[in-house]
């Protein structure tokens, strides 16, 4: 059984005249180009540890099968503004479950991307536990959230939220642009 234990979060940015190498060139940039990628659906596992990319990378080995949780936008237009971001949502029980969420945009800076991918995420936990809304206070200036989530009949939950996000406007020339924003789960 895969399970996986810890998990980081990344963000890379390529440029090139085709539209592949420029995702390769994010892929790379993000930290995560020699392996073979397999996109997951978004659960954070329960006792699983948020670790960073600088913890994270030397664990895994080129060639391997990462299972990643990850958000892509690209564009050839000149100066267009695209974001790709993943949000998580984190129960203060670690024995409960999580969520991942993946987020990709025209138009949104870097900072409305990512508090948007961590409603998302802390919304998608929120239902799982039995209430339709979150409530949320966030520190001015701070990165992440704390959530507050009231389940009917039940002790209120509390969630912290984080998220990766990469927000670039397109290449002047027309060349392809690629941000890609990633949660990279280690077994």
């Amino acid at each position: 059984m895969y399970v996986p234990t810890k998990i980081f979060l990344t963000e890379g940015r390529g440029t090139h005249r085709e539209r592949l190498t420029s995702f390769e060139e994010a892929l790379r940039d993000a930290g995560i180009g020699p392996f073979n990628i397999i996109c997951v659906s978004s659960i954070f596992p329960p006792h699983c540890k948020l670790i960073s990319r600088e913890e994270g990378r030397p664990m895994l080995r080129e060639g391997q099968i990462l299972h990643v949780v990850m958000s892509k936008s690209e564009t050839n237009e000149p100066s267009r503004l695209i974001a790709a971001a993943v949000g998580l949502a984190i129960p203060k029980d670690p024995s409960q479950y999580g969520y991942l969420s993946e987020h990709h945009s025209f138009g949104q800076t870097a900072r409305e991307a990512g508090l948007y991918s961590e409603v998302l995420a802390a919304n998608m936990l929120a239902t799982v536990l039995g209430d339709k809304e979150v409530r949320y206070t966030k520190p001015k200036g701070k990165k992440g959230a704390t959530w507050r989530i009231k389940p009917k009949d039940r002790n209120p939950k509390i969630v912290k939220t984080t998220s990766i996000t990469c927000a670039i406007e397109g290449d002047r020339m027309g060349r392809w642009s690629t941000v890609l924003a990633a949660a990279v789960l280690i077994p």
